[in-house]
């Protein structure tokens, strides 16, 4: 059994914890008990850090290889070591049926063999585990386990000049009185005459501007790539507008062209990253944004315009008179 840990000052991936233990084991079995080499105690851990547990155990479930007949020998020892895990409780990360051990022996079928437990705090912070790694000439395949930090902090407000009142933030501008220019100005004194200054204004505007808290979820395919392009565009449309030559008409077509393809690729990235991810809880999201809203399915009545109207209506057209 091989440990390894990860310091960190601060908290690791947005989470409390400062360090992270990662548990190497090779398992094997014994004819008395615990039947095990390694005792499920030893795996555990209550102490504050992350724990995750990987390696060989040489165990065979259900839970991991469905499609597997068991030996008795399986069923006597694999269930209570993974139950035993469960209950502590550790998650099991592997992939249902996909083989992590190919054996060279062509008589043997491929198995698995390398499981991922890992304590509670940690699943939250796993993003994939995944067997794309080509092979390493050994008869078990390379596990690449991603951990990705989630996103615990919202953007800050930001505000809404969109929804500004202009009627009145004009009479609070009017006023409004800058601080007197200094009399002999230098270049320090009137840098900091005019920081202050602006300081002023733009508190007073921000002060009487609704503000909007942007989403976590809106726009999850932008980028800085897609800002920058978006701000060349930008640049190159106002100098076409400025001068309508035919040099810069062409400039600002293929910056536009640029932008809205970098866009598209963008969006059909996302959505490919989304499917491939999909839980039982992203799927159905995913088939929301597919099939857009339902249909209305309750009739208009232009005629009517309150709910006893509505009910003479409908009175009238299932019992006609």
């Amino acid at each position: 059994m091989l440990s390894v840990h990860v310091l960190s000052p601060e908290g690791l991936f947005g989470s409390p914890h400062r360090s992270l233990r990662v548990t190497s084991v090779y398992l094997l079995h014994t004819n008395c008990p615990p039947y095990r080499s390694i005792p499920l105690q030893r795996l555990s851990s209550s102490l504050p850090y992350l724990h995750l547990v990987l390696g060989d155990f040489n165990l065979h479930h259900p839970l991991a290889d469905p499609c597997s007949s068991l030996s008795k020998r399986d069923i006597d020892i694999s269930p209570s070591y993974l139950d035993a895990a469960f209950d502590i409780p550790y998650h099991l990360f592997n992939t249902p049926g996909i083989y992590t051990r190919f054996p060279f022996d062509t008589v043997l079928r491929p198995s698995i063999l390398d499981l991922a437990f890992a304590d509670t705090a940690l699943p939250p912070l796993v993003s994939s585990w995944d067997t794309a790694l080509p092979s390493t000439s050994s008869d078990h395949v390379p596990c690449v386990i991603t951990l990705k930090p989630p996103l615990i902090m919202l953007p800050p407000p930001t505000p809404h000049w969109a929804l500004l009142d202009l009627h009145t933030i004009e009479k609070v501008l009017d006023v409004f009185t800058p601080l007197p220019c200094p009399a002999r100005p230098t270049l320090s004194s009137l840098s900091r005459w005019f920081d202050i200054s602006s300081t002023r204004l733009t508190s007073l505007l921000t002060s009487h501007a609704p503000s909007k808290r942007l989403c976590p979820r809106s726009k999850l395919w932008w980028s800085s790539l897609l800002l920058s392009l978006r701000k060349a565009y930008h640049k190159f449309a106002r100098t076409s507008r400025l001068n309508s030559s035919l040099f810069n008409w062409s400039n600002m077509q293929s910056s536009r062209r640029t932008y809205f393809k970098a866009i598209a690729s963008a969006k059909k990235t996302h959505w490919s990253d989304l499917l491939s991810s999909a839980t039982l809880h992203s799927l159905w999201t995913a088939k929301r944004l597919v099939f857009g809203r339902l249909p209305q399915r309750f009739p208009d009545l232009p005629e009517a315009s309150d709910p006893a109207e509505v009910a003479e209506t409908l009175l009238h057209h299932l019992f006609p008179p």
